[in-house]
C-alpha cells in the first residue's frame, strides 16, 4: 500500500493543493490530456528555465546540455537563451541545434562513430569544439580539415577507468567501453601527442564520462583525479567531466543537486591541482523531473491467483527504460492526486511484447476504472528520445506548460507520418 505521489517527484510548479485535479504549469492535466490526446509528455517550461540556470551558475557558464536526453528545436532553444551551449553526437541533433539557431561554436560534437558526413557538418557548422573519440576519427578529421583548408579545436575523449554504480548499459568510464582512449594502456598519451602534432587540429584538452543516472559524487571525483594527473605535463586549458548526474525515479531514491554535484567536482578539482576551466553536460537532471507522461486507461485485466494487469495506451513506445534497464517509476491519478494508492498492479503498454512493462508493481487508488487517466511523473529524460513506432503506433506529442498555458512543441504523428517515407 502507498500514500500519495510525493512532491518531490513531480514538476517545480505542481499544485495538488486541492487534493483533486493537479496543475503542472497552472494547467490542468485532465484539460490537457482531453485537448492533445494520450499518451502525451507534459513539460514544465519553469522546471526546465530553473535547471538551465542552476547549472550555467554551478559551473560558471562552462556547460552544455546534453541533449541526448529530450531534444526538439523549442528545447535547444530554451536552454540556449537560459546560457547554455549544446552537446550533441549526430548529424541529426546538430541539424536541430542548428534549425534552433543555435550558433556553431556553442555546440560541442560528441559520438563515438562520427562518419565523413556528419564530421563535415561540424566543420562546416563551424561547432566549437569536436570531442574526438578514436585514431579513426583522427584521419577522417584531419583529412577534411585539409579538403577544406580550416582548422578546428578538438577535445579528446578519455576513459579514466572509474566504474560508475549504475546500470552496466549507461557505465561508460571503464576500460573496457567503446568510448574514447584508454589512459592506463598509453592510448590516450599517443592520442595526445598526435593531436597535437596535426597541422589542423587545436587540442583544448580532455573529456571524459563515466556513465549515467549516477548517485554518488565520488566517482566523479576519482576521475577528476585520474584525469588531472594525466593532464599534468601539458597544461591544458579545457577539463569537460561530462554528465551522468542521477535523479530519483521513485519513492526513497535521492540524488544530490546539480550545485552539489558542481561542488564535488570542483572540490576535487582543487585538491587535485586542476588550473583548467572545468565544465560538464548535464542532460537527464536537466530534463528528467520537468515532465509526466498522461496515458488513458483502456483495459483492466485481473488475473486469478497472480495479479492484476492495467493496460494503457501507450508503452514501451513512449519510455522504453523499464524494458531496457529495469528502471522503476511512480504513478497517480491527475483526477485525485492525494488518493491512497491501496491497490498494487502491473501497469503495462499495448505493444506485442510480454516485456512492454512500464512499471512491475504499481499503486493506483480502488476506484481506478477504464477511461482513467494515468500519470507517470520523472520521464523528461530519454523517454521521447528514445521512442519509437513499433507495432506502428503514433509517437506522442510533446506540450510545454507554463502560467496557465499549454504550447505544443511536437505535434503527435498521424498515420500519413507513418508511410510519408515510403517509395
Amino acid at each position: 500500500m502507498a500514500g500519495p505521489i510525493l512532491r518531490d517527484l513531480l514538476p517545480d510548479t505542481t499544485d495538488i493543493s486541492s487534493g483533486e485535479h493537479t496543475l503542472i504549469g497552472g494547467c490542468d492535466l485532465l484539460d490537457l490530456a482531453h485537448e492533445f490526446g494520450t499518451p502525451l509528455f507534459v513539460y514544465d517550461e519553469a522546471h526546465l528555465r530553473s535547471r538551465c540556470r542552476e547549472a550555467v551558475e554551478a559551473f560558471d557558464g562552462n556547460v552544455a546540455y546534453a541533449t541526448k536526453a529530450f531534444l526538439c528545436t523549442e528545447m535547444a532553444r530554451l536552454a540556449y537563451q537560459e546560457g547554455m551551449s549544446l552537446d550533441v553526437a549526430t548529424g541529426g541533433e546538430l541539424y536541430i541545434a542548428r534549425k534552433a539557431d543555435v550558433p556553431g561554436e556553442r555546440i560541442v560534437m560528441h559520438g563515438n562513430n562520427k562518419s565523413f558526413e556528419e564530421l563535415d557538418m561540424a566543420l562546416r557548422e563551424n561547432v566549437g569544439r569536436i570531442v574526438v573519440d578514436s585514431f579513426n576519427e583522427l584521419d577522417r578529421l584531419e583529412e577534411l580539415c585539409a579538403d577544406l583548408n580550416k582548422s578546428t579545436k578538438v577535445l579528446l575523449r578519455v576513459t579514466p577507468g572509474v566504474e560508475a554504480h549504475t546500470h552496466e548499459f549507461v557505465s561508460t568510464g571503464q576500460e573496457d567501453s567503446k568510448f574514447g582512449f584508454t589512459v592506463r594502456s598509453g592510448v590516450a598519451e599517443e592520442a595526445v601527442e598526435r593531436t597535437r602534432s596535426s597541422k589542423y587540429l587545436e587540442l583544448l584538452g580532455l573529456h571524459a564520462h563515466i556513465g549515467s543516472q549516477v548517485f554518488d559524487v565520488q566517482p566523479f571525483a576519482k576521475a577528476v583525479g585520474v584525469l588531472a594527473e594525466f593532464a599534468a605535463p601539458y597544461d591544458f586549458p579545457e577539463l569537460v567531466v561530462g554528465g551522468g548526474l542521477g535523479v530519483p525515479y521513485v519513492e526513497g531514491e535521492s540524488a544530490p543537486s546539480i550545485q552539489e554535484w558542481a561542488d564535488a567536482i570542483f572540490d576535487a578539482c582543487e585538491k587535485a591541482g586542476v588550473k583548467s576551466s572545468v565544465g560538464s553536460e548535464p542532460g537527464r537532471s536537466i530534463v528528467a523531473s520537468a515532465a509526466v507522461t498522461l496515458y488513458t486507461v483502456g483495459t483492466i485485466k485481473e488475473v486469478p491467483d497472480h495479479r492484476t494487469y492495467v493496460a494503457v495506451d501507450g508503452g514501451m513506445s513512449d519510455n522504453p527504460r523499464p524494458a531496457l534497464y529495469g528502471s522503476g517509476y511512480e504513478t497517480f491519478l491527475p483526477r485525485s492526486n492525494q488518493a491512497e494508492r491501496q491497490n498494487s498492479v502491473r501497469l503495462v503498454g499495448k505493444h506485442c511484447e510480454s516485456g512492454d512493462v512500464l512499471i512491475k508493481e504499481a499503486w493506483v487508488p480502488e476506484d481506478l476504472s477504464v477511461g482513467d487517466i494515468l500519470a507517470t511523473p520523472v520521464t523528461g529524460a530519454y523517454g521521447h528520445s528514445m521512442g519509437s513506432n513499433y507495432n506502428q503506433m503514433l509517437r506522442p506529442a510533446v506540450v510545454f506548460v507554463l502560467d496557465g498555458s499549454p504550447r505544443l512543441v511536437i505535434a503527435r504523428e498521424s498515420y500519413e507520418d507513418l508511410v510519408r517515407r515510403d517509395i
